[in-house]
């Protein structure tokens, strides 16, 4: 798979990076409290990095006053397995470079989207990457073999807790695809997460840029 950068001008309809933010006490403070597993784990708020300053910044600036956390994603990855989606945009800040591997919403087409439709771009650490709400999206990947990579995630505050209850609509099938609050999901049969009764959605080999990095 080719790998672009998120200053490519093909990186424009999936977001865009934010200028303005001093980042280096933010990545001091996920190299400081974030472990990196094998896997990968995610927390959606992590005090240590939600009392920084510029968690103030980004509630103000980058979010109009809206509500956040400030949490993390974090270990080794090269598989695409599921995409996701949210009601608005989310900030990624490596500590690290890492890769996003990435789709458009109307690359979804009855329901199902073929992992063909999936590029992948390389951020480098410290950079505040927006992915807007109608870009599909998962965990990252590492930028190096054997490397492991270190995210800062900023969501709208609740943003993949606990799902709310369902009485799902009669012939909505998004409600099939909500996984968890703000949270949808579309898996691949050959995930975890599909394993664990998520909606299979995506067609295709999952990818998988081991051997592009």
């Amino acid at each position: 798979m080719k790998i672009e950068s998120v200053f490519d001008p093909a990186f424009a309809p999936y977001g865009k990076v934010l200028p303005g933010y001093d980042t280096a006490p933010l990545l001091a403070a996920l190299r400081a409290v974030t472990p990196l597993p094998e896997g990968v784990d995610y927390v959606p708020s992590q005090p240590e990095l939600e009392g920084l300053p510029i968690a103030g910044d980004f509630f103000a600036s980058a979010y109009g006053g809206m509500p956040i956390q400030l949490g993390w994603c974090s270990g080794h990855n090269t598989r695409l397995n599921c995409l996701e989606y949210h009601r608005d945009s989310e900030l990624n800040i490596g500590a690290d470079d890492f890769i996003l591997l990435l789709a458009k919403a109307e690359d979804v087409q009855n329901g199902l989207i073929d992992t063909s439709a999936v590029r992948a771009f390389r951020a480098p650490a410290g950079a505040v990457v927006e992915i807007y709400a109608a870009t599909l999206h998962y965990a990252p990947c590492s930028a190096a073999k054997g490397a492991g990579f270190r995210v800062a995630v900023v969501l709208p505050r609740g943003t993949n807790g606990p799902r709310p209850p369902l009485s799902p609509l009669p012939g909505n099938a998004e409600d099939a695809r909500l996984w968890a609050r703000n949270k949808w999901l579309l898996a691949h049969p050959d995930s975890a997460e599909a394993a664990q009764g998520a909606a299979v959605a995506l067609t295709g080999p999952n990818p998988d840029i081991s051997g592009d990095i």
